[in-house]
């Protein structure tokens, strides 16, 4: 059953494509074999054995040799194809505009700028003061940080109110554990402050001097402790604050946009609580906002005398805005400012002095409405097209009547605009520039189709084509979705994408339940005992997909990653027969054991996500679908796993054993692969080339097998 032979793909040759080179292997090359050993598992009376369980001991020298064996044998059969990966990879560096910048912000006395200079991997981070035209203060060069690492992130930078000291945290691991660190601005030295296994994020006190931050769980990395730090006594043990004793909640710390207060917010997927201080008296102890209760969720700003609060108390599922007296906060003082709809769900707010401003989604759509504090005016922000991304740009300042946004559609690079809330102007600061001559918007066609469900709901899907593709059933399409944790997809450009799109490709979101493209409610009728629909949804899109001629079985691809990659894992054992590939990048695809296993980061804050799998009927449910359980002995198609050794969201054994246990029970003669970066975690590699090698990896793998390597 080991001894499988590799079967040449068959690739049909197009007359358009006359210089495409089929994918070849070597017939002779055997995948790895992963030793055996059962391992029993029980619950609720239930017994599982899993014979890959090993595999979690992470310094284990065989773990490390199976995974080094699976990449190496990934290497050997795509040798071949090694030119085609860095040709590809080589195209897509090429659009990018490699010296470039952020547009500037002004924020207390200074202009900040991000830029990236030629050939280099990591941002540049500057300021000048009062002026443009002033000199560059450089505050980080990440790629001199970078040095010596094989991955670098540097997170949570944070300027002290007296424009004096940075805050910031830097990972070289892969971890997300920041390493906290303090940087004085008038000598360009970084001070004794070294606080390790932290989120990265602080909040300054009012005086400079003292910061607050969070520790995280050693083993689980949950976030649960809010210290206080003094810059100038770093020697001393620093007072704990807050403990978060809840495993089912993880906790931040933040400066108010007014910078007059210090917010400490804990959260579970269902409830939220917040404490309060004023940033000028760090010393004394946090108020409660409003104590938590089961099912309310709210998030806090301030503006004058008052807290400004998203919520969805009184069963506002899709959320409203009130405000509450800083004196008197706790709910029993809210007072609605913009009331709950059920058809229009309330994703964010930004206070400014005259203004207001509400990012509302409707039907799948951001808007923005803007209104004035007086009530004179209440509008929407013009805006226009079928399918789009549109999101508030960063705006610090109150004592201003611009309001900055970002706009991107599939065919449509990343643009800043500012728009004058005053003098009703919009004025476009920047767009990103596609360094390719053949590049232009109005060559691509976007549009928006609504697919029924098996159970009567219409699921949107957005899609990007050339305008001159002749669509049918050999075309190529590449079917994207995540559908979890209420976290939307949206229609985004990508210049990496033109290389399936000029190719001939169509490139398609399917906007599954589970996210909250539409609304709150949406995302409800996709987790928990409703997950399956997030599932049954994709395979649903798939199948219109065929049916409608926009492409077949033989040319479906299909695309996901992590919480995705749960539903690549599911897709391929329900309707393998739909696609031609599937790619799974660090997909979480051990759910029941991972979910049983509270020393894993990010369970217990899971269990109102996935449910708690110590409760029988969340159990059965889990079990039902965990992809690594229910591997059939059936044909697969052809599959591109990746991994990340040091990856804390979805451990590395997760995909390994998956691999492992589809190796043994497959049926056809299908590529499987599994790549593990050995030096990176759960976002991949840390440069911004780095990580498109990754990218390339993953477009090379498709466009071969649909013999489009010209």
């Amino acid at each position: 059953m080991h001894k499988i032979i590799l079967a040449l793909i068959i690739i049909f040759v197009i007359s358009s494509c006359k210089k495409n080179k089929p994918m070849k292997f070597d017939e002779t090359l055997l995948p790895p074999k992963a030793e055996v050993i059962p391992y029993q598992l029980k619950k609720h009376g239930d017994i599982r054995i899993d014979n890959y369980y090993w595999m979690k001991e992470r310094l284990n020298p065989e773990v490390i040799d199976y995974l080094e064996r699976e990449n190496d044998y990934y290497g050997k059969m795509t040798e071949n194809s090694s030119s085609f990966k860095k040709d590809l990879f080589n195209e897509m560096k090429g659009r990018i505009k490699q010296d470039d910048e952020s547009v500037p912000y002004f924020y207390n006395g200074y202009w900040y700028i991000t830029r990236f200079e030629k050939n280099k991997q990591y941002p540049i981070y500057t300021r000048r003061k009062d002026s443009l035209a002033a000199k560059e203060e450089i505050l980080f060069d990440c790629n001199k940080m970078a040095k010596g690492f094989d991955f670098f992130r540097l997170v949570g930078l944070n300027v002290s109110p007296d424009n004096n000291k940075i805050s910031y945290g830097i990972d070289t691991e892969s971890r997300r554990k920041y390493t906290l660190f303090v940087k004085d601005l008038t000598t360009d030295k970084v001070l004794n402050t070294k606080i390790e296994n932290t989120t990265g994020g602080t909040a300054w006190a009012g005086d400079s001097t003292h910061l607050f931050y969070v520790k995280k769980n050693p083993k689980t990395l949950r976030s649960e402790k809010v210290y206080r730090h003094n810059i100038y006594k770093s020697d001393s043990v620093d007072p704990l604050i807050f403990d978060e004793k809840d495993e089912t909640f993880s906790v931040y710390v933040r400066e108010s946009k007014s910078g007059e207060y210090i917010f400490i917010s804990s959260y579970s997927s269902l409830t939220t609580e917040t404490q309060f201080l004023r940033a000028n008296e760090p010393l004394l102890d946090f108020k409660i906002i409003q104590k938590r209760t089961q099912n309310l969720e709210y998030s806090v700003e301030h503006f004058e005398d008052h807290f400004y609060i998203l919520n969805n108390k009184d069963n506002a599922l899709n959320y409203k805005i009130s405000k509450a007296p800083v004196k008197n906060p706790s709910t029993d003082h809210w007072i609605d400012l913009l009331k709950h709809r059920d058809e229009v769900l309330i994703e964010d707010f930004e206070i400014f002095k005259d203004h207001w401003v509400v990012t509302e989604r409707q039907n799948g759509l951001t808007k923005f409405k803007i209104k004035r504090w007086d009530g004179s005016e209440d509008y929407f922000l013009p805006i226009s097209g079928e399918t789009y991304t549109m999101y508030g740009s960063y705006n610090p300042g109150f004592e201003t009547d611009k309001f900055r946004f970002v706009f991107t559609s599939l065919s449509t690079p990343s643009t800043v605009f500012e728009y004058n809330m005053t003098s009703k102007t919009k004025e476009l600061l920047k767009q990103n520039k596609v360094i390719d001559n053949n590049f232009e918007i109005d060559n691509y066609k976007e549009k928006r189709l609504w697919v029924k469900s098996r159970d009567n709901i219409k699921i949107p899907v957005s899609l990007v084509f050339r305008k001159n593709l002749e669509i049918n059933s050999k075309t190529p399409l590449l079917l994207y979705a995540y559908g979890s944790y209420g976290s939307t997809i949206d229609p985004s450009f990508s210049s990496a994408r033109l290389s399936l799109l000029d190719r001939g490709f169509i490139f398609a979101i399917a906007h599954v339940r589970g996210g909250e493209y539409l609304g709150r409610k949406w995302y409800d009728e996709g987790k928990m005992l409703n997950k399956k629909n997030t599932f049954n949804d994709f395979i649903d899109v798939s199948k219109f997909l065929i049916n409608e001629g926009y492409t077949s079985s033989e040319h479906l691809h299909a695309l996901g990653g992590s919480a995705g990659g749960l539903l690549m894992g599911v897709i391929l054992n329900d309707s393998p027969e739909l696609y031609k590939s599937v790619t799974a990048a660090v997909p979480f695809v051990d759910v029941i054991t991972t979910m049983l296993d509270k020393s894993i980061p990010l369970t217990t804050g899971e269990y109102d996500e996935w449910g708690n799998p110590n409760k029988k009927e969340f159990y059965d449910y889990i079990l039902s679908y965990s992809p690594y359980d229910n591997i059939k002995e059936q044909d697969y198609p052809n599959i591109l796993v990746t991994a990340g050794y040091h990856d804390s969201q979805v451990q590395y054994w997760e995909p390994a054993k998956w691999v492992a246990k589809m190796r043994k029970m497959k049926k056809d003669n299908n590529l499987l692969f599994l790549v593990t970066n050995m030096d990176a975690g759960h976002s991949g590699a840390s440069g911004r080339f780095d990580n498109l090698k990754e990218t390339a990896k993953e477009y090379a793998f498709i466009l071969q097998l649909e013999g489009k390597t010209n």
